[in-house]
């Protein structure tokens, strides 16, 4: 009788590195943009094997793609509570804030020749940078209408992404840098008036911010 020999077991894929291999392709995107971009380079980057990506990820498009959905979401359940919606929106403002997204914008430009081509990695940005700030944007405007503040009527999904849009059109388009004042622009001057809020009334209730 033959005997039928087992299968050789390849040796268990080591996934611990995968976090500082994939903040390295987000560095690399940053800088290069997806058409600069190179395996060679992430590995350099994360300081491992080129083989270990390729093992890992068949192509730099499966890299950058699980690197964007890996990227920092934001935290919706430690959001501002200032009791008004100015104050709460001003609250979002932080420079650490400012700098991850000015990063992640720059991030999509570093990929938007890419996204035609590839609707996975269209996804994976829409999730990972605009849905984010929309998400607790909406969140605020929904606390400001329980309380009273806004009318139940308004245009949470439209309302929601005008600073996620206006901030990329600033960055992508533009090519100038987020900061304070220009985010205080969009709340005082087109968020707050589109919600029916004036200013005089936001800026007796709301505490310094």
């Amino acid at each position: 009788m033959t005997q039928v020999e087992s299968p050789k077991l390849g040796r268990k894929r080591d996934h611990s590195r995968d976090p500082e291999i994939l903040d390295a392709a987000l560095e690399v995107l940053a800088e290069c943009g997806y058409d600069g971009m190179t395996v060679e380079m992430v590995a350099a980057r994360a300081k491992a094997g080129k083989a270990t990506l390729y093992r890992r990820w068949a192509s730099k498009n499966e890299l950058v793609i699980d690197a964007v959905a890996c990227m920092k979401r934001a935290d919706l359940e430690h959001l501002p509570d200032t009791g008004t919606l100015r104050g709460d929106l001003v609250g979002l403002i932080k420079p650490r804030t400012i700098e991850e997204a000015e990063k992640k914008l720059q991030i999509m430009a570093g990929l938007s020749s890419m996204l035609s081509k590839s609707p996975e990695l269209a996804q994976a940005i829409e999730q990972a940078i605009i849905r984010p700030r929309a998400e607790a944007n909406k969140t605020l405007l929904l606390r400001a209408i329980e309380r009273g503040e806004i009318s139940s009527d308004c245009d949470l999904e439209t309302l929601s992404l005008i600073t996620p849009a206006m901030t990329a059109y600033r960055v992508l388009v533009l090519q100038k840098p987020v900061d304070r004042p220009f985010l205080l622009s969009i709340i005082d001057g087109v968020l707050l008036p589109a919600v029916g809020i004036r200013m005089a009334d936001s800026f007796e209730r709301t505490p310094a911010g």
